[in-house]
C-alpha cells in the first residue's frame, strides 16, 4: 500500500497537467459543439492512460464515453465532463496553480475527478471487471445518460463516484430530489378600470408560495423550496397567468412520496383560479445502507495507505450516484478532488491531495475486482460487505 502511494505521488504533476488540458477545453452543458471537443480530450487522455480506446456513446444528440475491461462487470467508475461554466470563463477564471491551489473552471466539478481516475487505473495491473462511464449532461440532470448511468450500474456490484469529496470528506449520503413546476391560471382586466372583474394569478401565486413551503419538514431532512417565480405582462393589467418552480430535497424515499401527495393535492385559493402541476420525484436517495460496506472498506485502505481517517458526510445535492444507488447498487460518491469552490468563483483543488485520492481509488479498485482465487484479497472485498440488502432494495424502488 505505502508503495501505491509513492506511485501515485510520482504521478502528481503529470496529474495537474491533465487536468489543465481538461479545463482549457471548455465545456459547459448547453454547448454540445464545446462539449464535444472535451470528449475527444477525455478520450485521448483515457486511452493514453489505459491503452484502450472507448466506446463512444451517442444519445438524444450528446457524446458519452464508455471503457469496457473485461466483462466490466465488477465495479463502475462513474463522472461527467460537462460543467456549469459558459465558454470564455477561462478569461477571468485562468487555469493556475498557486501555492498548492489549483483553479480554472470546472477544475474541482469536476475534471480532476476524471484525472484521477485514469492515473488510478494506469497504477493497477489488471483492469478485468472495471467499467468507466463518463457523461456529457450530468450538470442539467443527465437528461440523455440516465438510462445510461442506471444500465451500468446494474451490470456491477458496486458503484464509485468521481464527485468532489465534501471538505475532504466522502459523501456517504445524498438527499432525493424532486422538482415541480406550478402553472397558474387567472382572468385578465384593466387593473385600473375593473380589476374586480379579474382573477389576480399574481395572487394566487403568492397563496401558493405559502402554501408550498409549509410543506418543509426540517427535523425530517426534508426541505420544500420555492424557485423561480413569474407572473404578468403590464403594470396596468391583472395578471392572468403565473408559474412556480419548486425544488424538494429529501433523505427518505417516503419524505418525497410524503411531498409528492400534498403538492398534487394542491387546491386553488381564488374562486375562478386554475392550479395545473407537473413534476414529480427525480432522483431517489442515495442512503447510508447503500454507502455503508464501501466507505468501511475505503476507511481500511485509507488507513493502511497511512493517510489516517477517512470521514464520510451526508449532504443535500443530488448526483448520478443516487440514480446508481436508486437501482440497488451500493454507491460510494465524494471520491473525486478535495477543495471547495462548486460553480462558484472560488472554485479550486488542493494539489496535495490528488495523489492521495488517486492511491485510494486504485486500492478500492483493486479489492473490488479481486477474484475469488485470491483469498485474502477477495475476503475484504467492499462487493460482498456492500452486498444490496433487501431494506435498502425497498427504500430506492
Amino acid at each position: 500500500m505505502p508503495d501505491l502511494l509513492m506511485a501515485a505521488s510520482a504521478r502528481t504533476s503529470g496529474m495537474v497537467a491533465d487536468i489543465g488540458e481538461l479545463v482549457r477545453a471548455e465545456s459547459p452543458t448547453a454547448d454540445v459543439a464545446a462539449v464535444r471537443r472535451c470528449a475527444e480530450k477525455v478520450a485521448g487522455l483515457g486511452s493514453r492512460l489505459t491503452g484502450t480506446h472507448p466506446e463512444r456513446l451517442e444519445s438524444g444528440g450528446r457524446p458519452h464515453l464508455r471503457w469496457r475491461f473485461g466483462a466490466g462487470d465488477r465495479v463502475l467508475l462513474l463522472g461527467h465532463f460537462d460543467t456549469v461554466w459558459p465558454v470564455g470563463a477561462l478569461a477571468t477564471h485562468p487555469f493556475a496553480v498557486t501555492d498548492g491551489r489549483m483553479t480554472g473552471p470546472g477544475c474541482f466539478d469536476m475534471k480532476a475527478g476524471l484525472v484521477q481516475i485514469f492515473h488510478a487505473l494506469a497504477l493497477l495491473d489488471d483492469l478485468d471487471g472495471v467499467t468507466v462511464l463518463a457523461t456529457s449532461d450530468e450538470e442539467t440532470g443527465s437528461g440523455t445518460s440516465r438510462a445510461l448511468v442506471e444500465s451500468e450500474a446494474r451490470r456491477v456490484g458496486a458503484v464509485l463516484v468521481l464527485e468532489a469529496g465534501e471538505d475532504g470528506a466522502l459523501k456517504t449520503a445524498r438527499k432525493g430530489v424532486s422538482t415541480y413546476d406550478l402553472r397558474i391560471g387567472g382572468k385578465a382586466a384593466h387593473a385600473g378600470l375593473e380589476p374586480h372583474r379579474g382573477v389576480n394569478a399574481a395572487v394566487e401565486l403568492a397563496h401558493q408560495i405559502q402554501a408550498v413551503a409549509a410543506l418543509g419538514d426540517p427535523a425530517a431532512g426534508t426541505s420544500v423550496t420555492p424557485t423561480v417565480a413569474s407572473a404578468g405582462t403590464t403594470r396596468n393589467t391583472v395578471p392572468d397567468a403565473a408559474e412556480l418552480l419548486v425544488d424538494v430535497r429529501a433523505t427518505t424515499t417516503a419524505e418525497q412520496v410524503r411531498v409528492d401527495a400534498a403538492v398534487r393535492a394542491l387546491r386553488p385559493a381564488l374562486p375562478g383560479a386554475r392550479l395545473e402541476v407537473t413534476g414529480g420525484p427525480d432522483r431517489a436517495p442515495l442512503q447510508e445502507a447503500s454507502s455503508a460496506g464501501l466507505f468501511a472498506l475505503a476507511s481500511r485502505l485509507y488507513g493502511e495507505l497511512g493517510l489516517g481517517t477517512l470521514k464520510g458526510v451526508a449532504v443535500g445535492g443530488g448526483s448520478d450516484g443516487n440514480l446508481t444507488a436508486g437501482v440497488g447498487t451500493p454507491t460510494l460518491d465524494g471520491l473525486g478532488a478535495v477543495g471547495g469552490g462548486a460553480h462558484a468563483d472560488h472554485e479550486h483543488v488542493i494539489v496535495a491531495e490528488l495523489p492521495r485520492r488517486t492511491a485510494l481509488l486504485a486500492a478500492l479498485v483493486r479489492e473490488l475486482t479481486a477474484r475469488p482465487s485470491d483469498p485474502e484479497r477477495h475476503a475484504h472485498s467492499g462487493a460482498d460487505t456492500a452486498a444490496r440488502t433487501t431494506d435498502h432494495a425497498g427504500e430506492t424502488a
